[in-house]
């Protein structure tokens, strides 16, 4: 389909122009009869003035559209250029450009998405709410020196994030020279975690291996001593020294996965994954523990693909600590139920929930707010002789922080206990 283009004064037929001058020409008609019936004017001389009026009206003049093309185009800025727009939105870090006054001019994608209240043509501090913020965009603006500041942003986790504010001189108008304010946002979060994950990998590590390796240089003294002509202590010293092994292997691992998951937490994962293979994978890999600790696994799940935004390995690794956890500490009732239902979160939007229901002793409601930190445990020593590290629900909270949903946790003593991990639901594909 042709689309035509707008036409110009001079390619505008005759009969057109016509019209549009009828009413001009008509106006000097009317002028020109009155001057030559008062006899001022020769009717001849009325004549050839009409003509000469009817002529101008009819020629195409262009000098007007040209001025007014001119004009407009001394007022376009320099700085609103596609240009720039351009290569604002190239930068890959959040950048917003600013005018003297604070307004903005232009931001990029990642820009209007780290702060949405964004708009252009008005200024940037009422969008960015932060103090530290404000107070370096205003000092900066006042003294035109480049500004930096750091400061933590709550929503919708919290991030580390480092503001850069370098002055651009650009040129203006009418060839003189002015500055603006480029804004630059750098994610400081995954430093952040590093850091916080060195100090609390070197404090909890040595705290929780204190005991077994103090158990094993005991023993190694033992049977390098006193034990070292007795078989039947030997045979049994070798056999608490692998099992204190075997524990600070399992707490290295702990430590380590929840670390790798603390230092993505901010990142949420975006492949959807369909829970009902994963769910069964995990209860055929502790269908030994099961039989083991005589517990029957009931499964109850739906038919149909039940599809959330998720890390599989991390996912494998939340259901396998809470079925773990109920074959292990709920085995006195003989049954665990794992099932997946659906339903309305308090804020109204759409949920997963996969419940992991086990009918043991269950656990006495001052434990309940705390099961979640690290290293807690309902019975210290209890959970080391089921070789449990105390990081299990934690790294489980972790692991749903980042795919942002909940862990709700209901408990009632001789009843035993629900474990419930809350997803949200994935949105449907958009229809093309």
């Amino acid at each position: 389909m042709a689309i035509d283009a707008p036409s110009s004064p001079t390619a505008q037929p005759w009969s057109d122009r016509l019209r549009h001058s009828t009413i001009i020409l008509i106006a000097a008609a009317l002028a020109l009869s009155v001057v030559v019936s008062l006899g001022e004017l020769s009717a001849l001389h009325a004549i050839a003035v009409l003509l000469c009026i009817a002529v101008a009206a009819l020629i195409p003049w262009r000098l007007h559209d040209t001025a007014a093309s001119r004009d407009d185009t001394r007022r376009i800025n320099p700085v609103e250029s596609a240009a720039v727009a351009a290569v604002v939105a190239g930068m890959p870090d959040p950048a917003v450009l600013l005018d003297r006054a604070g307004r903005v001019i232009h931001l990029n994608a990642a820009a209007a998405q780290l702060a949405p209240a964004l708009r252009r043509n008005e200024l940037a501090q009422f969008a960015l709410r932060s103090p530290e913020i404000i107070t370096a965009l205003r000092e900066s603006i006042a003294t035109t020196e480049p500004r930096r500041a750091t400061y933590l942003d709550h929503v919708p986790v919290d991030r580390w994030m480092e503001l850069i504010i370098t002055p651009v001189p650009v040129p203006t108008s009418f060839g003189g020279a002015d500055k603006c304010m480029l804004m630059t946002f750098h994610d400081q979060t995954p430093l952040r975690r590093v850091e916080e994950m060195r100090a609390d990998f070197v404090a909890n590590a040595s705290h929780e291996l204190r005991t077994p390796l103090a158990a094993l240089s005991g023993f190694i003294d033992t049977l390098q001593g006193q034990a070292r002509d007795d078989p039947k202590a030997r045979e049994r010293f070798l056999g608490i020294m692998h099992n204190q092994a075997t524990r600070m292997a399992r707490l290295i691992d702990d430590l380590l996965s929840l670390s790798r998951v603390e230092l993505s937490a901010h990142v949420r994962p975006d492949t959807l994954v369909d829970l009902l293979p994963i769910i069964r994978q995990v209860a055929d890999g502790l269908e030994p523990l099961a039989r083991e600790r005589q517990v029957e696994v009931e499964i109850h799940l739906p038919d149909t693909p039940v599809m959330i935004a998720g890390d599989r390995e991390e996912l494998l690794r939340l259901f396998e600590n809470l079925i773990e956890n109920a074959l292990k500490y709920g085995a006195s009732g003989g049954r665990v139920i794992v099932s997946l239902t659906s339903g309305a979160a308090t804020d109204g939007t759409q949920e997963i929930r996969v419940l992991v229901r086990d009918f043991g002793p269950g656990i006495a409601p001052e434990h309940l707010p705390r099961l979640t930190e690290r290293f807690y445990r309902v019975d210290v020593g209890d959970s080391r002789s089921q070789g449990g590290t105390g990081l299990g629900l934690s790294l489980v909270k972790h692991i749903l922080n980042r795919h942002r949903g909940r862990l709700v946790i209901e408990s009632v003593p001789k009843q035993g206990a629900t474990f419930t991990a809350c997803f949200p639901q994935a949105k449907a594909p958009a229809q093309t």
